[in-house]
């Protein structure tokens, strides 16, 4: 069977788009827990993140069968038929919001309190373990769209392969600069939160349409996008007005 068809390459462009932009959320995520490692293993961290999601991705698309009966009912708690689906949900948005979190409150007590509490305790196997257990619940979307979206398994396997494979270029300077920015930080974890809750919400059968969460998630990046810009200013007018108050007020006297 062909699968170079128009049709086929325009469901890979469009699909491998999807994933990319699916998976930012993962790969913030991935930046975060990388960032509690020692500077030599993060790189590593990242690397062994996203592979374990590649990985994932590709054996939930060879398990669609499996992945059908997640919708299945298992039991009925007040009148809703709760899946497995529902609980790999559930899992998730509360790991999702308990750790962002955590990783919030480390952050307004400052950088004592999270390099004593918080890099102290953490290995490379603890953070590929955290980072494993989210691809799961990420990957859940992923392959819904994917499934949605292509007739071809091999389609749907190599959007998911070349998306990964942008995400792993592109993982070292997303978190060099989430890690460089610390308000840019705050706002990546507020997002994960935004996404756990989001999360919990599809787990009780309720939606939140896509189209609301995207929008506000890229209107707050456009505004911390405008802040940086002011505070790159900010220092200069503050060094010049220590220098010369008089010029800084523009007072000749």
């Amino acid at each position: 069977m062909d699968i170079f068809t128009p049709a086929n390459l325009i469901a890979l462009l469009t699909l491998t788009v999807l994933e990319i932009v699916l998976g930012i959320d993962n790969i913030v995520f991935i930046s975060i827990l990388s960032d509690k490692l020692p500077g030599h293993q993060q790189s590593t961290g990242r690397k062994w993140g996203l592979g374990l999601a590649l990985v994932t991705r590709v054996l939930l698309l060879l398990s669609i069968s499996w992945m059908v009966h997640l919708e299945d009912p298992l039991f009925t708690v007040i009148g809703l038929g709760v899946t497995g689906r529902d609980l790999i949900l559930w899992v998730g948005g509360l790991f999702l919001i308990g750790k962002s979190t955590m990783e919030i409150h480390d952050k307004l007590e400052g950088k004592e309190h999270s390099q004593s509490a918080g890099k102290a305790k953490v290995t490379l196997a603890s953070v590929v373990f955290q980072i494993g257990l989210l691809d799961i619940v990420f990957s859940l979307d992923s392959v819904i769209t994917a499934v949605g979206m292509a007739d071809e398994i091999l389609v749907m396997i190599a959007a998911v392969v070349i998306a990964m494979g942008i995400m792993l270029a592109a993982s070292d300077a997303i978190s060099a600069f989430v890690n460089k920015h610390p308000t840019v930080k705050m706002l990546a974890l507020s997002f994960l939160l935004l996404i756990g809750t989001n999360l919990l919400v599809e787990g009780f059968h309720a939606e939140i349409p896509k189209g609301y969460i995207y929008f506000a998630m890229a209107f707050s990046v456009f505004v911390e996008i405008l802040n940086m810009k002011v505070r790159e200013g900010t220092p200069i007018q503050l060094h010049q007005a220590l220098e010369d108050p008089k010029q800084a007020t523009g007072s000749e006297n």
